[in-house]
């Protein structure tokens, strides 16, 4: 069995494009325990998700997570699968199609765009392939998450550089890190908080309603390793604060999905609504701007379980404001976001016959040369 992937038919005077290619999480194929189940064990046994000793992590994800939570989980995203199918990969294959209408509108140079995810399909490797496919020999990976972390970012780029490494033919990479701080995507963040206030009313924050602005959760040994994940989220809070014109005291930053008992960034979510709850807030707006697409967890763990925790414990209004989807600002923000990466790899003066006249004296000088 050959070592390296086939590479794709090319001639001479093929004409080259830059691809991009946009990285998300995942998700399983179907609401099933069937389709959960290898989608979990991939997600699971990756390490930068579970930093635990191999040896005891394969007894507690195979003999314990494996028997028990595909079905859980099932019944989970049962309950947020659209016709169209799972949320996070209908939102991604919206974007990928937005981002290359916008792309085209701004440069001329041959370019593609395609969606991979970490675990589940479409993976990162056929993204690849496909961007290949296309006589791509420049890519740009753009994570869809705006804060950098070793359990998100670096692990959509380990993807990337798992298939590189069985390419013979490897194309040029660049990558973007972070863009927690970019003001279009501050900016794409505010607009949809404001969209949100002028449908359902701004919160009273004189009488102590509250944002809460929330982002997924790591251990908390993650940030004391030097992970800069936490200061990200709470600049983008900060930052998103400032563009809303809001007070320290109108917002809270927290983090949700804590799963085992190690200690992870504080306050917790779950903590947090309660507390909030028990004060008897009057309306709470909660807010996920680490999430480009809305997902199980927004959907679901958010917008659902978060209500129910903050008025059982005596809570009024609870609002959970959407991802930013398929935004117009969030597709104009990721076009700016891209274009500032791109720079160099492509141009908006780009002579399309003049490259055709170009193409064709290569293939001609290609077929002199053949024996």
């Amino acid at each position: 069995m050959a070592f390296y992937y086939k590479e794709p038919k090319y001639e001479h005077g093929d004409q080259l494009k830059v691809g991009i290619l946009l990285a998300n999480l995942g998700t399983p194929d179907a609401p099933t325990a069937q389709a959960l189940r290898p989608y979990l064990r991939q997600f699971l046994s990756d390490r930068r998700i579970v930093e635990i000793p191999r040896i005891i992590w394969w007894f507690i994800l195979n003999c314990i997570i494996l028997v028990i939570r595909p079905k859980k989980s099932a019944e989970k995203y049962a309950q947020v699968w659209t016709k169209e199918g799972s949320p996070l990969l209908v939102h991604a294959q919206k974007q990928t199609q937005l981002l290359r209408g916008y792309l085209s509108q701004k440069i001329n140079s041959p370019h593609a765009v395609e969606l991979g995810m970490s675990y589940g399909n479409p993976s990162i490797a056929s993204a690849i392939e496909k961007l290949k496919a296309a006589h791509c020999d420049r890519i740009l990976v753009f994570p869809l998450y705006p804060q950098y972390a070793a359990s998100s970012t670096a692990s959509a780029l380990d993807a990337v550089w798992r298939t590189l490494l069985k390419m013979r033919n490897v194309p040029a990479i660049r990558t973007i890190r972070s863009y927690h701080d970019h003001p279009a995507y501050i900016a794409a963040l505010a607009k949809s908080v404001q969209e949100h206030w002028r449908i359902h009313h701004k919160p009273d924050f004189s009488s102590g309603e509250k944002l809460v602005i929330s982002f997924h959760g790591v251990p908390k040994v993650h940030l004391t390793s030097g992970d800069p994940y936490h200061c990200q989220c709470h600049k983008t809070a900060r930052l998103l604060a400032e563009a809303l014109g809001l007070n320290k005291s109108d917002y809270i930053v927290a983090f949700q999905s804590r799963f085992g008992k190690q200690e992870w960034l504080k306050p917790y979510l779950a903590s947090t609504l309660e507390d909030l709850g028990k004060a008897k807030t009057k309306r709470l707006d909660v807010i996920c701007p680490g999430f480009s697409s809305d997902c199980l967890e927004t959907l679901e763990e958010i917008a659902m379980e978060g209500k129910h925790i903050f008025q059982t414990a005596g809570g009024s209004e609870y609002h959970y404001i959407p991802a930013l989807n398929e935004n117009d600002a969030w597709i104009q923000a990721m076009t700016t976001i891209a274009l500032e990466n791109l720079q160099g790899w492509v141009r908006a003066d780009w002579d399309s016959e003049a490259a055709k006249a170009q193409n064709e004296r290569t293939r001609i000088n290609a077929k002199l040369l053949q024996p």
